[in-house]
């Protein structure tokens, strides 16, 4: 885990025994925007380390399920979160599905996902575009009439085109920089609620 010993979301999350300083920014969205209700299905892009899949198993409770996936593999102990190692671009979705005991579609889909950086913000930005792109593919496959899509871009020049997209399928988009954005970081999520399919 990326912690620096003096932040004060990193001491926070190893205190609170989440797995990341990321917890703390869907905590945030989630506390103003309502993503999560108990019994929820909820498909977690880009789960590792796995702080999102923790905040979600416990938003969703007992009934509700999470899916993670990653190329890095994580470990769970709660009942409710099933991981895999995979990629979104290649995964065989109904097994998945299947193996994590869930029927879609899903209420929420969420992407903590991003790129390698390179320090060149135009790359960085157009790489964490095509994330975005890949996730909101995975969501529009399998998101429910009504569900919730929720993720992290790097601020660029095309980001108000995907944002206006987001807008024709969503019945409300908003956009949003957690508090535990680290300072440097030019990332903010985009929260999309009210899926209205094609």
């Amino acid at each position: 885990m990326a912690y620096k010993p003096n932040d004060h979301y990193a001491q926070k999350a190893r205190k609170e025994n989440y797995a990341a300083r990321s917890v703390y920014k869907l905590q945030e969205i989630d506390t103003k925007y309502k993503l999560f209700r108990r019994g929820d299905n909820v498909l977690d892009l880009g789960a590792a380390p796995g702080s999102w899949s923790q905040y979600a198993s416990s938003a969703v409770g007992p009934d509700g399920k999470v899916l993670g996936i990653d190329l890095t593999p994580v470990a769970s102990s709660a009942s409710n979160v099933y991981f895999a190692e995979q990629d979104i671009f290649t995964a065989d979705w109904q097994a998945l599905f299947a193996a994590a005991g869930m029927r879609p579609p899903v209420d929420v889909v969420v992407s903590d996902m991003a790129p390698n950086t390179t320090g060149i913000s135009i790359t960085d930005h157009a790489r964490s575009l095509a994330l975005c792109e890949a996730a909101l593919d995975v969501a529009k496959a399998h998101l429910k009439n009504g569900g919730c899509f929720v993720c992290k871009l790097f601020d660029g020049e095309d980001a108000p085109a995907f944002r206006n997209g987001l807008k024709k399928i969503f019945k409300t988009v908003n956009a949003l920089r957690p508090q535990a954005v680290r300072k440097e970081s030019r990332e903010f999520y985009l929260i999309a609620q009210g899926y209205v399919p094609n």
